[in-house]
């Protein structure tokens, strides 16, 4: 008897054993034990969580800390000796929590204007069974092929492996062939950018384990298991820079970055209606729209003028402001789309958006999205790992929840072998291996 014609009978009395809750979060492999330190760099805050896993497979948060950002401006370290200060609040507020001090940290990527790029690689075997020290000669191969001047390599990431004229194989170890063939994600940034974020980490005494792209950790606290295997674009909006992730198949396969963020609407705000930042940013959050509706030219809003006594003020209708906010938004849609047709992956992004981040939660940032790239788009929050404080629910925090599961094993291929004796010897490598000399 099919589903349709059980579902459309008569109950019985009988009760039939209840099907399991379909978990569309669970975790895609177990985590490693831990305790992990994250670190989330951001232009309008920063943000630090300490968490484990778990013996049933999911995450526990043990400490949480945030601060105002000082000293970074556009995802970059702009002031070392604030940006310090900054990290180190953060930082303390967890350790508490957690009653625990953290020795290294797994840090987001917003600096550098970060690159991405897909290299083909092939290593010949001669009929033999692949090893894994054959994998890290294929992936470190790629990782030298992938080398350019003046930038350091972040992710080299191995997506899937081809055996002679078998493709889409994740693990390749223990299978014959002539000949192992290898598609790499390489995301790259620049040198001088990473050496000052390096510095400010190893000032607050603290190692960096780890570099993750910022839309890559969001969206592996956003998506579902089935956008991530579908097609699905992660766009990141933070207050300094918009950053994407494209994923398919399980695997990262594109990202890019714009440094254009909430902090340009509120400076648009701003400047434009002549008002204090702090308001500027105030009316963004309480009064702000991406999209027009017929009461906005009735609805009056309070403006305090810049320079001026605190009782001179004027009034403007909500019109205004939607008028100011909305082309921000437009442009920045519009660039990304442009970044998405350039690379030529919209088959394989899918025809759906995740948008995350503390902008993304503007009232019509959605639909603008929508119309502007033509795909379904939903707002994503991060994963409700256990002991996360209300606070740390909301999309502003899901770079920071990602970052913690890419510190415990989330989001890698052939996940148990250890590739960094492959990594490139470059600066960012050699600054690493500095500071652990002196940890």
């Amino acid at each position: 008897m099919n589903e349709i014609s059980r579902r459309t009978r008569p109950m019985s009395s009988e009760r039939s054993p209840a099907l399991p809750p379909v978990d569309q979060r669970a975790p895609r492999r177990h985590f490693r034990g831990g305790p992990f330190g994250v670190l989330d760099i951001g232009t309008t805050k920063i943000v630090c969580l300490i968490g484990r896993a778990e013996s049933d497979g999911t995450l526990r948060v043990l400490g949480f800390g945030w601060h105002r950002a000082m000293g970074v401006r556009g995802g970059g370290i702009a002031d070392i000796g604030e940006a310090e200060k900054a990290i180190r609040a953060a930082v303390g507020q967890a350790e508490n929590m957690a009653d625990l001090r953290l020795r290294g940290v797994t840090v987001n990527l917003s600096c550098g204007e970060p690159e991405s790029r897909l290299l083909n690689v092939q290593w010949p075997i001669g009929g033999r069974a692949v090893t894994e020290a054959d994998v890290k000669r294929v992936v470190q191969e790629g990782r030298h092929r992938g080398l350019t001047q003046g930038r350091e390599q972040i992710h080299a990431m191995p997506l899937d492996f081809a055996v002679d004229g078998t493709d889409g194989v994740t693990d390749p170890r223990g299978l014959h062939c002539e000949q192992l063939s290898m598609r790499l994600h390489v995301l790259d940034a620049g040198t001088a950018a990473l050496r000052n974020l390096e510095a400010t980490i190893a000032r607050c005494d603290l190692e960096m384990l780890d570099l993750v792209s910022s839309p890559v950790a969001s969206g592996l606290s956003t998506l579902v298991e089935d956008e991530r295997e579908l097609g699905t674009i992660v766009i990141d909006m933070g207050g300094g820079t918009t950053s994407l992730a494209v994923f398919h198949e399980g695997s990262v396969v594109h990202t890019a970055q714009l440094r254009v963020g909430g902090a340009h609407v509120t400076n648009d705000i701003a400047r434009m209606l002549s008002t204090p930042i702090a308001h500027a940013e105030r009316m963004k959050i309480v009064d702000g729209f991406a999209l027009a509706s017929p009461d906005d030219e009735h609805i009056m809003l309070t403006v305090p003028m810049v320079g001026e006594a605190e009782n001179e003020v004027t009034k403007v209708p909500r019109s205004m402001l939607v008028s100011i906010i909305r082309p921000r938004i437009e442009e920045t849609f519009e660039l990304l789309r442009d970044k998405i047709d350039a690379v030529g992956l919209g088959h394989a992004a899918g025809g759906r958006v995740v948008l995350t981040g503390g902008a993304s939660q503007l009232v019509g940032v959605a639909q603008v999205a929508q119309g502007i790239l033509g795909r379904q788009v939903r707002l994503g929050r991060p994963s409700d790992w256990r002991g996360m404080p209300d606070t740390g629910t909301g999309p502003a925090f899901a770079t920071a929840a990602g970052l913690l599961a890419w510190a415990a094993g989330d989001g890698r291929a052939v996940a148990d072998i250890d590739f960094s004796s492959t990594q490139s010897s470059g600066l960012l490598g050699w600054f690493t291996n500095l500071f652990r000399g002196h940890a």
